[in-house]
């Protein structure tokens, strides 16, 4: 990204990308306010789905995201903000789903069960491109809702959101190339790797982005001012990455998901490469107190 310069106006990022204190309120309407401003709440549905969504369990999958969907929704609008572009998206897409499995031919319901994960990925791939080329990345009416209105047409403030949705797309793509390689070429919907490894690390790799990259951007902005800030470095991302390597290597292991020795493999990898980031950071910093 390019540098802040010290006419851009400083933010401040929360877990959801930047946050505005507000006065007069009590801290757990406060919390409120920062769960709902963080755009996983918008993917909270999709998340709840991919986990309850299996053989046999289509009908009840789609009506449980599309509740929690609708409660998100209403309690954004209880609070005073305005309904979102994904929340409108989770309603919209649950809603017709739980529709239309009701009303679905047998055939047509078998396909729905293999497939539905895969629709589903297509489904947040298309809303976030699709929120791209519109010129509203998804994450940027989550980012409004807690940052000063001057903020909101600043140039830093709109390339880090669609920065972050840029994160997410990718992950989504990756997610809906795994599942349709397991159902198609593999012809196993449940294979530990296809189906869950190698679709949640893109997540969470696209989760700690978000957390990560505003903290960057803020920092630079308050140094480019002429204060002083730690800017967290690529180092911190990796490091907030690497500890899920180990977390793989546990799953394969205890899953029989392949050969031991690739089990704990990549959990001396997670371990080592957590121990050599965090190190070289360490070393970095007090180089620069130096």
């Amino acid at each position: 990204m390019s540098t802040v310069t010290r006419d851009q106006p400083e933010v401040a990022p929360t877990s959801g990308g930047w946050h505005a204190h507000r006065g007069g309120e009590n801290a757990l309407t406060r919390m409120l306010d920062v769960v709902l401003a963080n755009p996983l709440i918008g993917l909270a549905p999709w998340i709840v789905y991919s986990l309850v969504e299996g053989e046999g369990r289509l009908e009840e999958s789609a009506a449980v995201a599309l509740g929690i969907a609708l409660v998100f929704l209403m309690l954004g609008v209880l609070r005073g903000s305005r309904p979102k572009l994904l929340e409108y998206s989770d309603v919209i897409f649950f809603g017709g789903l739980a529709i239309f499995v009701a009303v679905a031919s047998d055939d047509t319901h078998a396909w729905l069960e293999r497939w539905s994960g895969e629709v589903a990925n297509i489904a947040l791939v298309v809303i976030a491109v699709g929120s791209i080329l519109v010129r509203q990345p998804f994450t940027l009416a989550y980012a409004k809702e807690s940052a000063p209105r001057e903020l909101w047409k600043n140039p830093v403030f709109l390339r880090t959101n669609y920065l972050i949705t840029w994160a997410w797309a990718i992950a989504f793509l990756i997610e809906a190339a795994s599942g349709f390689y397991g159902d198609l070429v593999l012809d196993d919907s449940n294979n530990i790797w296809t189906g869950w490894i190698i679709q949640t690390f893109p997540m969470i790799v696209a989760a700690q982005f978000t957390l990560w990259y505003p903290q960057r951007v803020r920092a630079l902005g308050i140094v480019a001012q002429g204060g002083e800030a730690r800017v967290p470095p690529i180092g911190d991302f990796v490091a907030m990455v690497t500890p899920w390597i180990s977390i793989v290597g546990v799953i394969a292991l205890s899953m029989d998901a392949g050969p031991w020795w690739l089990g704990a493999g990549l959990i001396a990898i997670g371990v080592g490469a957590t121990k050599q980031v965090k190190g070289s950071a360490r070393a970095a910093e007090r180089g620069e107190r130096t």
